[in-house]
This record gives C-alpha cells, sequence and structure tokens, in this order.
C-alpha cells in the first residue's frame, strides 16, 4: 500500500511522540517544526522535544500513582518519549527527571535519523493546506497566532488560555553546602536525591514578604483575565493565598533532617532536582515565578544556601492556549469541523510532559490506523490512556473544561469492592491487564463508537 505522509504541526512532546508512532507503523510523516525560523518567548534551542519548563516527568512508581502508570503503559507502547527519558535520566528520587540537553538530543536525533521521517523547518502560520489529507496539529502553548486564529474561525469557538510558569535553574557549583544538604524526602529513590535549603521562622517570613511586595512582569491589558493552572502555578501567587500556603506546597519540610542542626526542625525547605547528567545544575522545586529577573536574583538569594547562587536560566512566564476538547474532538482526536484535522498535546487541555506525550502518541497511533485503512481503536477506559483520552473527548464538562493533569478519579470505579489503601495498586493492575489486548489489536472498536 502506497501511503500518503501524515503532516504533524509542533515538534514538541507531543508532535515528537506522534511521528515515532506514525513512522513506527510503517507510514511516512513529515514533521514541521516553526523553531528556529520563528522563535519563542519560552524555547531557548532548536531541538525537538525541548523541555521549557521542570525536567520532571514526575512519579515514576506504577503501582502508587496515575502518572507512572501512564509512563508504564507509554513504555509498553514503545514511547520515543520514555524511551528517551529513560536513556537519560537524573536522580530524582521516586520520580523521573531528565537531563533536559540530553533528552532532546536524543528524540531530535532519533527522529531525523528515521528513513520515514522528514522534518521540516518553518512556520505553520494557517490552516494546513487542503492536499494535506491527514494532519495532527500539536503546536503545544504556544501555537502560531496565524493557526490559533484560523482554528477560532473554523470552529466558532474562543480559544481558551493560561499562563505557565518557569522555574529557575542553578549552577551547582555555587551552592553553599556548608548551610544546604543532600536529601530525598522521606530518604526515596537513592535517599540523596536532592538539594535542600533550610529555613528558620524568621527567615521563612522575611522570604514570604518579599515574595509578596517583590516587583512582577507586568501583564498586557489582553492577559490580564487569563487564569494560571493550579499545577504550575507561580510562587509568589501562592505566598499570595495565605503566608503558610508554601509550608503547605513545595516549601513542606516533613521527611528531611537538616544534618548541620539536627536537633531543631526547619520550619520551611527549598529543594532543588539536578537538572542534567553531570549534576551541575539544578532546578528550583516549584519555584515556577513571574518576578522580574533582577527581583529573582535579590529574593532567591535570601534563601539559606543560595546566598551566592549563579542562575544558569531565571524563571519566566508563558500564555498558554487550549481548545474545548469536549466539545470540539471526537474520540478519536479528530476535529468535529474538519476531520483531515486530528489535535494532540497540551493543546487538547492536558497538562504536564507526559500527559501531552501521551496524547501525541494516541494520535499517531490512530492516524497511522487510518491511514493502513482500520478504524482506529481507543485504549480501554480502564487505562491511563483510555482514561485521560476518554476526560478530554467527552467525559469533561465542555462549559467548565480546565487542563487536566493524569489522576485515578479518571478511571472508571470498580465493580466490586475495593479496600481504600489497595485502589492504586488495583487501578494498575486492572489497567495492565487491559493494555496488552489493546497493544495486540484485540481491543473493541471503541474509537469509532465515541466519533459517532
Amino acid at each position: 500500500m502506497t501511503h500518503q505522509p501524515i503532516h504533524i504541526v509542533g515538534g514538541g512532546l507531543a508532535g515528537s511522540e506522534a511521528a515515532w508512532q506514525v513512522a513506527q507503523a510503517g507510514v511516512p510523516v513529515v514533521l514541521h517544526e516553526m523553531r528556529p525560523t520563528r522563535p519563542t518567548d519560552a524555547h531557548h534551542t532548536d531541538s525537538l522535544a525541548e523541555l521549557v519548563c521542570s525536567n520532571s516527568f514526575r512519579s515514576d512508581v506504577v503501582h502508587a500513582n496515575a502518572v507512572g502508570l501512564l509512563h508504564e503503559e507509554m513504555r509498553r507502547a514503545g514511547s520515543l518519549i520514555l524511551a528517551a527519558g529513560d536513556a537519560h535520566k537524573v536522580p530524582a528520587g521516586s520520580a523521573l527527571a531528565v537531563d533536559r540537553d540530553a533528552f532532546s538530543a536524543h528524540v531530535t536525533e532519533t527522529l531525523s535519523n528515521h528513513p520515514l521521517v522528514t522534518v521540516e523547518r518553518g512556520e505553520v502560520a494557517d490552516l494546513p493546506p487542503e492536499d494535506w489529507s491527514s494532519v495532527i496539529v500539536a503546536t503545544g502553548p504556544l501555537t502560531s497566532p496565524g493557526l490559533a486564529e484560523a482554528i477560532r474561525d473554523l470552529t466558532g469557538e474562543d480559544s481558551l488560555a493560561f499562563f505557565d510558569a518557569i522555574a529557575p535553574i542553578v549552577h551547582k557549583d555555587s551552592i553553599d553546602m556548608g548551610q544546604a544538604w543532600f536529601q530525598s524526602r522521606y530518604d526515596k529513590g537513592d535517599g540523596a536525591d536532592y538539594i535542600n535549603c533550610a529555613m528558620d521562622r524568621a527567615q521563612y517570613e522575611a522570604f514570604i514578604d518579599a515574595l509578596l511586595t517583590g516587583e512582577k512582569t507586568r501583564f498586557k491589558q489582553w492577559e490580564a483575565d487569563t487564569p494560571y493552572f493550579d499545577g504550575c502555578m507561580p510562587i509568589e501567587v501562592m505566598a499570595e493565598r495565605g503566608p503558610e500556603t508554601l509550608r503547605y506546597g513545595p516549601m513542606k519540610p516533613v521527611g528531611l533532617t537538616n544534618p548541620h542542626d539536627p536537633e531543631r526542625r526547619p520550619y520551611a525547605v527549598v529543594q532543588l532536582r539536578q537538572d542534567n547528567k553531570l549534576g551541575t545544575l539544578y532546578n528550583m522545586v516549584g519555584f515556577q515565578t513571574k518576578l522580574t529577573y533582577g527581583e529573582q536574583k535579590r529574593i532567591f538569594r535570601m534563601i539559606p544556601g543560595l546566598q551566592d547562587a549563579r542562575f544558569a536560566r531565571l524563571g519566566g512566564l508563558h500564555r498558554n492556549t487550549f481548545i474545548n476538547s469536549p466539545k470540539l474532538l471526537d474520540g478519536a482526536l479528530r476535529l468535529k469541523a474538519q476531520p483531515r484535522l486530528r489535535f494532540a498535546g497540551q493543546i487538547t487541555g492536558v497538562e504536564g510532559y507526559i500527559e501531552s506525550a501521551a496524547i501525541g502518541l494516541l494520535a499517531g497511533r490512530f492516524a497511522a490506523a487510518e491511514s493502513h485503512g482500520r478504524t482506529p481503536a481507543a485504549p480501554p477506559p480502564t487505562t491511563a490512556l483510555g482514561a485521560l483520552l476518554g476526560h478530554i473527548t467527552g467525559g469533561a464538562d465542555a462549559e467548565t473544561f480546565q487542563p487536566m493533569n493524569v489522576n485515578f478519579g479518571l478511571f472508571p470505579p470498580f465493580e466490586g469492592r475495593v479496600k481504600k489503601k489497595e485502589r492504586k495498586a488495583a487501578h494498575a493492575d486492572r489497567a495492565l491487564s487491559a493494555l496488552g489486548p489493546w497493544l495486540a489489536g484485540d481491543a473493541p472498536d471503541d474509537a469509532a463508537k465515541a466519533a459517532e
């Protein structure tokens, strides 16, 4: 069979994963990435699958966390993103974190060398040409304004939007280890996967005051009413919710003992996670921010151990656009108004690196199946892949739709009684049992039913 190429717009995690799945299915793919022809405010390189925010893919614990289960399902589905993540992981306790540069280089090289993948650099600034019979739009949070406007015109829907904030990265050799120490919370992982900086009450209260009074990035008028997503909340916005908020969030002091002062429990703790394989760069966990660059340097150097910190990258803020997927997409991720267009990744309203890549994986598999003349089959709803897909294509209320991470609340309930402490493991066991037949092609034709 001669296949027309599938065009994928956007070379982020979702687009890269979709391209890999299509090519591995024996179908040619053209991957369109606008960088470096058109740069963005958030990206720093021209690499595919660049990680612009954290370097963490979050929990990798299969039987205790929905995102860890999603990792495992994607591994079994032959995910390029998970393969690259596993190949370039760095210490992060029970989480999967990666050397961001080595990770994106791996993805870029793998796709560039695949005989069925063509990478084209240049902006797709309008609806894709009519002769592109199968297209996956995976343009992420920074969709080209022209393309976003064309989608708006086609669907008759106003796009939704929220802000993503980026955390700073610190040179490890500028951290004072006479005050800081290595330890994972509750000694998870290798037990020493994070650098910790402790604060007493007076230091914490002074820090909170500085966050609240520090100069912030000024919004344009059209951005004034754009909400934040709770999973990527700027640290100073969290501080505005109450003086103790950070002590129960990214600065919680539990599960840690300061070896420099073992008799006194820290009042608050700032954690830094390794950001590259060499261990020379560490990012400030949960410290996404909209503070100006000058204020970031001043305020973050108030943290004990970071008084002489040198920053490899300072924090930032960018606007994220997503569509009302429950209203606009069918169960196979096709745009109802023009089914030759599929959507994947963060633009569909999933939140998080892995969730975005997971929807890219599904979009790629669905598009490849159609190219082979088969009707795409959705993964079972009891799997993490199926639960996430079901949420954005009809499970969520279109009137109140907001970005969502994968979580066990999206999974169907159990038919029988399962003890609360056993439910997460039971979800994982049920999901992985259902995943195998779907991967083997034995799953029922749920995608077609959902698309009707």
